[in-house]
């Protein structure tokens, strides 16, 4: 820390890095992030940006955002309002000003603060002499001349220089907090291994970014944020996307099958299927399908043949991939369906988040066509969902659809690297060779699951199809009272999951005057607020589900011990319906938000303290 600043201690803190698309926010974000995890800080992170690949320059549809809450103590969101934001041009700060703390410190590149890029933000004038921002601490940094200034001896092109000045912003930001260069400056050696030209003028920059914060006269006080407290063992920052391909690999190792993924890229789920195809050395097979019905199709040819199938989507694929989900139910076969949801309907907005197709999961299919649900409910715990959807999809013979949003797909958080070896076992029905008692549909009587019989293997020979079977024998049926028998048999085989998953968890007492009820990528808001509203004396609890279908078996029982029920979704009001069929007994409040945007904590707080003066 330099001499001569006053220190500013906090116990989190929420920054916000946005510029244009192509100042390079998402790393600068990503590496502050990490070396924030380095140190020792708790942390979420989420990424914002257009979905237009060229949007016009300085332009609010071009803005570019990366937010990232560090703390002290445990962290469960991104965070609402923002401490401190870096804006790289008029467009980004007027984009994002709104969520600007009152005093919160806002470094500007005072530079591209200039007539086109004011007039093509909606400015009258310019913002940084008009008096509109005198409420907030305001850091007028020239960042792109600075940068070409500190690059100018080596003979960089002004091209160069002008995509490194993201370096100086970042050697400006650890400035402020304290941070010192080495953890940065092997990042970036690691990043450009072996472009010795590169990594100088990143780390010229970012030097210069920092010596400009120690030497800067409106800089009067930095920040700090002491690590937080955490049990020992191996971490490191994860996005929900990466822990979802990882809980897949670890799956495949524990249950002796084959990973293959078949899948179309989409965002936001595309970087399931970037991963996966890293992982060549433990088994996986990817393959980029030419559309989404390829992809289901390749994954159910490669359940029938014993793999631990996967396909990965988001709602418009999974819409696409709907009939072909019927013949995995009717086949029996596991699969596992990773549905990164987005906003819809239709192409809808590609790279914002909502929880819109759940009533898709559980009902998007002709026919009675019941299968598994599940929903992840943090990028870290992707790993952990992602790994269990394979165990139940395979040890039930079922397809399973596992939601998760951009929100958890893209954010990021700290991951405890757990012992694989230490997580349950998967252990697939497989059919052994010449069982004298094998037919393609004989039963487990506990849990109506037949066993997986391997093509090729001898005394296994057997059909299985798209046109309904007779049980057991397993040939083909139009015989009604067969039909409704195998309808009964699949849905009763898939509710009967509900043995083997855990009771619903509360945080907080079982009894009281509210339960709020969530399910999916909202935990971490909702847990934030109830946890505040639990300290300041009410009697408020929360409920998260990640097991949709069949629901966890003591559910009817929790939602009895309270007084009122909230169900907080982001759409608009797709699982209050589903508890609605199931549990018509009670009354149900909702709030709903279907903006692209995650909960705030204080807009829950809100809500839920109008629910308890009112009830």
């Amino acid at each position: 820390m330099v001499k001569n600043h006053d220190v500013r201690e906090l116990e989190d803190v929420v920054v916000k890095f946005v510029g244009d698309s192509g100042d390079g926010m998402q790393l600068t974000g990503t590496i502050f992030s990490d070396v924030a995890a380095l140190s020792g800080n708790d942390l979420a992170t989420f990424p914002d940006f257009p979905a237009e690949i060229r949007a016009p320059h300085n332009t609010i549809a071009g803005v570019s955002g990366f937010q990232m809450h560090m703390g002290k103590r445990k962290i469960y969101t991104s965070g609402d309002m923002c401490d401190v934001i870096v804006a790289m041009n008029p467009a980004s700060l007027r984009a994002n000003l709104k969520w600007a703390k009152p005093g919160a410190t806002l470094v500007v590149d005072s530079s591209s603060f200039e007539g086109k890029a004011i007039e093509k933000a909606g400015y009258m004038e310019n913002p940084l002499e008009d008096g509109s921002l005198d409420d907030y601490r305001v850091i007028k940094a020239p960042i792109a001349d600075l940068t070409k200034e500190s690059l100018a001896e080596m003979g960089i092109d002004k091209r160069m220089a002008a995509r490194t000045k993201n370096m100086f912003v970042l050697g400006l930001m650890f400035f402020l907090f304290g941070r010192e260069l080495d953890k940065p400056r092997a990042f970036l050696r690691e990043k450009f291994a072996g472009k010795s030209d590169v990594i100088k003028a990143n780390e010229t920059a970012m030097q210069a970014g920092y010596d400009y914060g120690a030497k800067a006269e409106d800089i009067k006080y930095v920040f700090k944020v002491d690590p937080a407290p955490m049990k020992k063992g191996w971490y490191r920052n994860i996005t929900g996307n990466v822990a979802t391909a990882w809980g897949l690999l670890a799956a495949s190792e524990r249950s002796g099958r084959p990973l293959f993924l078949g899948s179309y890229p989409i965002t936001p789920a595309t970087e399931i299927l970037m991963e996966l195809s890293k992982h060549k050395s433990l088994g996986a097979k990817v393959f980029q399908a030419e559309d989404e019905i390829a992809g289901i199709c390749s994954s159910i040819g490669a359940s029938f043949t014993g793999s631990m199938a996967v396909t990965t989507t988001s709602g418009p694929g999974l819409s696409l991939k709907s009939e072909a989900l019927g013949l995995a139910v009717i086949t029996e076969l596991p699969l596992v369906i990773v549905n990164v949801q987005r906003g819809g309907p239709s192409t809808g907005l590609p790279t914002k988040s909502e929880q819109s197709d759940l009533m898709q999961a559980l009902f998007g299919r002709n026919g009675e066509s019941p299968l598994m649900v599940m929903a992840a409910s943090s990028a870290a715990n992707c790993f952990e969902y992602a790994y269990l959807a394979s165990k139940y999809s395979m040890e039930h013979m079922t397809p399973v659809i596992l939601l998760t949003d951009g929100y958890l797909g893209f954010g990021s958080e700290l991951f405890h690297i757990p012992d694989v070896n230490q997580m349950p076992r998967i252990n697939p029905p497989m059919a052994d060779p010449n069982d004298p008692n094998f037919k393609p549909y004989r039963r487990d009587e506990k849990t109506l699951v037949r066993k997986w019989a391997l093509p090729g293997k001898e005394g296994l020979r057997h059909r299985i199809g798209g046109l309904e079977k007779t049980n057991i024998d397993g040939n083909v049926s139009t015989d009604p009272l067969n039909h409704q028998l195998m309808v009964n048999i699949r849905e009763e085989k898939v509710n009967r999951i509900a043995d083997y998953i855990p009771l619903q968890e509360v945080s907080g007492d079982t009894t009281g005057d509210l339960l709020v009820v969530g399910w999916g990528g909202t935990e971490g808001a909702l847990r934030s607020t109830v946890n505040r509203m639990q300290a300041e004396g009410h009697k408020v609890s929360h409920a998260q589900f990640n097991y949709i279908k069949p629901l966890p078996k003591n559910t009817r029982e929790l939602l009895a011990g309270f007084k009122n029920i909230v169900v907080c979704e982001l759409n608009s009001g797709q699982f209050v319906n589903y508890l609605r069929m199931l549990y018509p007994e009670f009354t149900y409040h909702q709030f709903n938000k279907v903006q692209g945007l995650p909960f705030h904590v204080q807009e829950l707080t809100e809500t839920f303290t109008k629910l308890l003066e009112e009830k």
